[in-house]
């Protein structure tokens, strides 16, 4: 269902996680950026992130995920990855992920989307600021979306006139990051910059509602409401 392919950026090698359905397509293609709890340590090690990718297969979608902390080593503390992520090295990352999708013959390049859950709900964010390619961007609770990581780094909120599609948000009123306050700011910053958008917010979820891995997080109901409603948004807006 699923292999490995490795790309070098900036003398550093990063991982890849390719899922493909079945048939020859072309195939619509989606960029899926990780989560943060398990899969800083490496993508091997986080059942979540290879269930998403086999469910974006199963639905007809080529799925890419890219390891996004390969700049450190797998040991190294989540803290110190946090206060050293840069946002112009992850849009490097994603860049390279998104160019190993398009480049696929299985992939139709003009039906390619951004997804990603809590992390990488800001990292899909962020890479649609930068690519006027895609056709749809989904972030799930993604926090920080309001701060710039990395020296002189823009706060992506502040770009969210250069998205170049319709976006949906999907986020729990419990969570604190973002908080409803912030997904208000996140709804008014699309409104103002005129990017269709679509945002679900749901009681009794707070963040990582998905992540069936998490017990004392994960909403069964909620999840299952928000996936349906995932696989809409790509329908409408990939095929």
């Amino acid at each position: 269902m699923y292999r490995k392919e490795t790309v070098t950026i900036e003398n550093s090698p990063m991982e890849i996680l390719i899922f493909e359905p079945e048939g020859s397509g072309p195939h619509p293609g989606i960029v899926c950026a990780q989560h943060l709890p398990i899969a800083h340590e490496g993508l091997g090690k986080d059942p979540f992130t290879f269930d998403v990718g086999e469910a974006f297969a199963n639905a007809g979608y080529v799925c890419v995920i890219p390891f996004v902390f390969h700049w450190w080593t797998p040991e190294t503390d989540i803290a110190i990855k946090r206060d050293e992520f840069r946002d112009d090295r992850c849009v490097a990352d994603i860049d390279a992920a998104y160019g190993l999708l398009a480049g696929m013959d299985s992939v139709d390049e003009n039906r390619m989307g951004v997804i990603g859950h809590c992390w990488g709900g800001r990292v899909s964010w962020l890479h649609a600021c930068h690519n006027a390619n895609y056709k749809a961007l989904i972030t799930l609770y993604g926090g920080r979306i309001k701060l710039g990581m990395g020296d002189g780094a823009t706060p992506p909120i502040e770009m969210a006139g250069n998205i170049p599609c319709p976006v949906m948000g999907v986020f729990g009123n419990e969570d604190q990051n973002p908080s409803p306050a912030d997904v208000a700011d996140l709804d008014a910053a699309l409104t103002e910059a005129h990017v269709p958008h679509e945002f679900y917010q749901y009681d009794g979820a707070g963040h990582g509602f998905q992540d069936f891995m998490n017990p004392e997080r994960y909403r069964k109901e909620q999840a299952k409401d928000a996936w349906a409603k995932i696989r809409v948004f790509l329908t409408d807006n990939l095929g």
